[in-house]
């Protein structure tokens, strides 16, 4: 079975109108994420990846990238909705979506390797990554959230790297932070990187529900899968070496030019962007 990296490129963003195509150091922001995006499907077997936008543009674009784009609909208001969509164009239904923010160009290949092949072997669930913050960085998160409060997420988990909840605060409250602080290398708390992957039956039926209360309450999509008796799989990853949230202003597409400059171009330009590999 064929399993799918589906990129969301959303043309018409209210912060950033046309952001997909946005140049950051000589690439454009949609090129530079199936440039991601190739590379995990050449490591990885039976792989489509599809760019899913509104706009002919970004079609025109990838197609002359040598890439595949599907039209979705503009009143999709999710990058789930429109993997959902992308996904719901092939003609034999695929086992796993992962879900590609187009706005993320600096996700590591092995991360998403890492992430499809959680994903195959947990079944009926959806797989996402976290990260473990040492105490420098704990600290430097509760520093960002007097500013930004709803800026981060935490996830707690439970066994067999289960996720049990996901929030905007930093979970969980520490008691005894200082005596931890001594024995332990790094903080218990994990920050979520917004990734995911899921299987097609799990996706379906997200999509289907309506928005539920602590989803509206945190701002938080994933909890809806909670609600639902999904399973939300974790996977801890090493921090990536060019770290920052989604590029959603042209401010942050001039800090993302001068993160390449500090760390180095992630980006390869190999071709066959959108073939299967098998």
């Amino acid at each position: 079975m064929t399993d799918m990296i589906v990129i969301p490129a959303r043309y018409g963003s209210k912060r950033f109108p046309g952001k997909p195509l946005m140049e950051i150091a000589g690439h454009s922001l949609v090129s530079r994420v199936l440039d991601v995006a190739r590379q995990a499907a050449a490591r990885m077997k039976n792989v489509d990846v599809v760019v899913a936008t509104d706009d002919q543009r970004i079609v025109d674009h990838v197609e002359a990238l040598g890439g595949e784009a599907v039209m979705t609909a503009s009143e999709i208001s999710s990058g789930t909705g429109r993997a959902l969509a992308a996904a719901r164009t092939r003609a034999i239904a695929p086992g796993q979506v992962v879900n590609l923010q187009g706005d993320a160009p600096f996700v590591p290949v092995e991360v998403v390797c890492q992430m499809l092949d959680a994903a195959r072997a947990s079944g009926d669930a959806m797989v996402t990554p976290v990260v473990s913050l040492g105490w420098d960085d704990l600290d430097a998160l509760r520093e960002h959230k007097k500013a930004a409060p709803f800026s981060g997420t935490t996830c707690v988990r439970g066994p067999g790297d289960r996720a049990l909840w996901f929030s905007k605060s930093i979970l969980p409250a520490i008691r005894d932070e200082q005596k931890l602080r001594a024995t332990m290398a790094k903080s218990p708390v994990l920050r979520h990187i917004g990734l995911y992957a899921y299987s097609l039956s799990a996706l379906e039926r997200f999509e289907a529900a309506p928005e539920s209360l602590y989803e509206t309450l945190e701002g938080l999509e994933q909890l809806r899968f909670f609600e639902l008796g999904i399973p939300v799989q974790t996977i801890e990853i090493a921090p990536p070496r060019i770290s920052m949230s989604g590029i959603d202003t042209p401010e942050d597409a001039g800090l993302a030019e001068r993160m390449i400059a500090k760390f180095g171009d992630p980006f390869v330009g190999t071709s066959d962007v959108g073939a299967t590999q098998s």
